[in-house]
């Protein structure tokens, strides 16, 4: 005999799956240990995220209420103790922990080691002002360093497209989750620099969660942006928290859609601008040109003959003024000489000769003075007004 089937309709499933999780008195009245992640806070007051630990996840809300009366704001790595109850969210299928309340138990493992890398790389100056390199403002190429496929790659292509098409994009394959992601993103940072084929260095991956982004709070990554001689803009798809990688990039974009608009500019507005340089530098030349053509209109034409005889007039005032300068100098040159002339001819010894004296000189031509110079037939020289006279002492 054939069993009858019985067929049931999926709400009926998920309906007669909550009765028997609504039914068990240890699911309504229950305390979970878990990290958070995955936090998020609708505009609704109502707050959803995922509690795991080292083997499983667990899906959970907490609506507005409940979540009015926590004394501490939620973040992913935090690690709490919720209370509450487990039931089957009919709509999705999936059953869930709702929670009433929740207490801290200390930081996750993940949140304290960010918190001590964070400070070990501040304390070294990897996040200071002074090492951020300014981004290009027009760049030849910009380099991409993400997954190839994925929402991040698309988004950051299409947005350059769009704003500055006529930059290149060059794109290197990286991890960007998982084991060996933080070797992969590395390599890419060291690729770019060695090679020196991009203006511009894009770093980054669409949202997740804190395990999922955690490649980007590795301190290899950190140290490979830090070493950049290319301008890097980190662009982790997560608006509110921060990456390492954020920190010590030269430029943090929220989302990939964002770093793409921060490397390039608005080609519509490039153009925009170059209309009004070209309309202010036409006005400017136009201005000069007229005013030139009012100084030349203002110049009466002239004779060349004119020029000439004014400047040769000019030519014959200077001839007569050295002339009269020279005459000067010379008249007062033959002033000095005659006044010279005549101190001396009163100093001359032969001066003195024409009114009678005499000079002795001896042999050698020394003046005789005194009248112990003189000796007993010793030849000398008496000068008088007109020459020598021979003489011997008797």
């Amino acid at each position: 005999m054939e069993e009858e089937r019985v067929i049931g309709t999926v709400s009926r499933v998920n309906n007669y799956i909550k009765r028997l999780l609504d039914s068990k008195p240890v699911l309504n009245n229950i305390w979970v240990k878990g990290e958070i992640s995955n936090y998020k806070r609708h505009s609704s007051g109502h707050i959803y995220l995922t509690l795991k630990d080292e083997g499983s996840v667990l899906k959970a809300v907490m609506f507005r209420g409940a979540a009015q009366a926590l004394d501490f704001e939620p973040t992913d790595g935090t690690m709490v103790i919720a209370h509450g109850r487990i039931s089957v969210y009919e709509a999705g299928g999936s059953y869930q922990l709702y929670i009433e309340d929740m207490t801290l138990d200390g930081i996750g493992d993940l949140y304290r080691e960010f918190e001590k890398l964070k400070a070990k790389l501040s304390e070294e100056g990897l996040f200071d002002e002074q090492f951020k390199k300014p981004i290009p403002k027009f760049p030849k190429t910009i380099g991409v360093a993400t997954a190839p496929t994925g929402a991040a790659v698309r988004d950051i292509i299409n947005v350059i497209t769009r704003r500055y098409p006529m930059a290149e994009i060059l794109i290197y394959p990286t991890l960007v989750q998982g084991v060996g992601a933080k070797e992969s993103i590395v390599s890419a940072i060291e690729y770019f620099n060695a090679t020196k084929s991009c203006d511009t260095l894009i770093v980054g991956r669409g949202g997740g969660s804190i395990e999922d982004l955690w490649a980007f709070n590795e301190e290899c990554v950190a140290r490979a942006i830090f070493a950049s001689e290319i301008p890097i803009i980190s662009a982790v798809g997560h608006e509110t928290d921060f990456t390492i990688a954020d920190f010590v990039a030269d430029f943090r974009a929220p989302t990939p859609s964002a770093a793409a608009e921060v490397s390039v500019p608005a080609s519509d507005e490039l153009y925009r601008l170059l209309d009004i340089y070209k309309v202010r530098m036409n006005k400017s030349v136009n201005t000069k040109i007229d005013g030139y053509r009012r100084m030349l209109s203002r110049l009466t034409p002239r004779n060349p003959q004119d020029k000439i005889n004014e400047l040769s007039q000019k030519l014959d005032m200077r001839i007569q003024t050295l002339e009269q300068v020279y005459k000067l100098n010379v008249n007062e040159k033959k002033r000095k000489i005659a006044e010279f002339c005549a101190k001396l001819d009163a100093l001359s010894p032969l001066k003195t000769l024409t009114r009678g004296y005499s000079i002795a000189i001896g042999d050698n031509g020394t003046v005789l003075r005194e009248k112990e110079d003189f000796a007993k037939n010793m030849e000398f020289k008496l000068r008088v007004r007109n020459g020598d006279v021979d003489c011997i002492v008797k």
